[in-house]
């Protein structure tokens, strides 16, 4: 973390929950400046009010990825840039195809063509589980900004890129759990798509501790945090029991929506033949840098470790949910 002391830092998209979290986390650090970089204005003011006294480094810019022009102006002079900025919801993005590609894929090439030409030190994007062997036009998006980002451009001067990638962020804006919670405190019926779904879960603190431990990743990596997985039904289960002690909650079973896998992916087999493994993160290479072949299984929410439902408990408390 002591890299980013003294840095002029660029968050874009830097309202959201994981914009807020690293903000928290940035700030003891003493970098020069952090600018958080989003479309609401709302959002913005309620942020730059929660953060009133450290109004002498936390800076605030109305613009979208979208748009090339505010994108350059807002890197300008920057030294690392976390590209948070996406559409992330799998229906709004099933109804709204284009609207992810502007944001999720011209967005991001935006902020990779705007960081090349200003000089900035690296890019971080944030990218999903979506994204390995994608069924729906969210993970279709973020794929393709995988391979924008990381991409070796013989034109792109000093710029570092690099890509996280990670499942489920416990309670993140319009989540399951924040969504669970809320339903349960109106008495309004559940629904679960499928009893045997699955889907990795990982923590805010996580989240951001693996964004940080990549500004010091090589360049066109992606970086892959192991995570637990459950079952959807028994994370929904668990939060009834805890909170709908009256038990006027019923469950419904829906079935998946459009564009849902039953479980998801974070290192496809292809990966695993170019990959490296270390405590408790995966590095995957643009290229395989061994003549080995591992034959090793995909990294799923399906066969990874899953948590039953004390554990979830456990979490859930731990993060502040129960």
């Amino acid at each position: 973390m002591n890299y980013l002391k003294g840095k002029k830092i660029l968050i874009t998209g830097g309202t959201g929950s994981f914009g807020r979290h690293i903000v928290k986390k940035l700030i003891p650090v003493r970098p020069e400046s952090i600018t958080v970089f989003s479309r609401d204005e709302e959002k913005q003011h309620l942020m730059e009010n929660e953060f009133e006294e450290h109004a002498d480094i936390l800076k605030f810019k109305i613009g979208d990825v979208r748009d090339y022009e505010r994108v350059l102006e807002a890197t300008r002079g920057v030294d690392i840039i976390f590209h948070a900025a996406a559409i992330k919801q799998v229906p709004r993005c099933e109804y709204n195809p284009m609207e992810a590609v502007k944001t999720n894929v011209i967005g991001a090439y935006n902020v990779k063509s705007a960081a090349i030409k200003n000089g900035v030190e690296r890019v971080i994007a944030i990218s999903t589980d979506k994204a390995v062997k994608p069924v729906n036009v969210m993970g279709m998006t973020k794929a393709i900004q995988e391979r924008l980002i990381i991409s070796d451009n013989s034109d792109k001067g000093s710029t570092k890129f690099t890509c996280v990638r990670y499942g489920n962020v416990l309670g993140s804006r319009g989540s399951l759990i924040p969504l669970v919670k809320k339903r349960i405190e109106e008495g309004k019926d559940i629904p679960i798509t499928h009893p045997q779904m699955t889907r990795f879960l990982l923590s805010l603190d996580d989240g951001v501790e693996l964004v940080l431990k990549a500004t010091q990743s090589e360049d066109g990596n992606i970086v892959v945090k192991k995570a637990p997985a459950c079952r959807i039904e028994d994370l929904v289960m668990v939060m009834k029991e805890n909170l709908d002690k009256e038990n006027r909650c019923k469950i419904k079973y829906i079935g998946p929506r459009a564009g849902e896998k039953m479980h998801e992916v974070l290192v496809s087999e292809d990966e695993m033949n170019r990959m490296e493994e270390k405590d408790e993160y995966f590095t995957i290479y643009p290229y395989v840098r061994t003549s080995e072949v591992r034959n090793l299984k995909e990294y799923t929410s399906e066969n990874t470790e899953k948590l039953n439902k004390d554990q979830i408990k456990q979490l859930l408390q731990r993060t502040g949910w129960l």
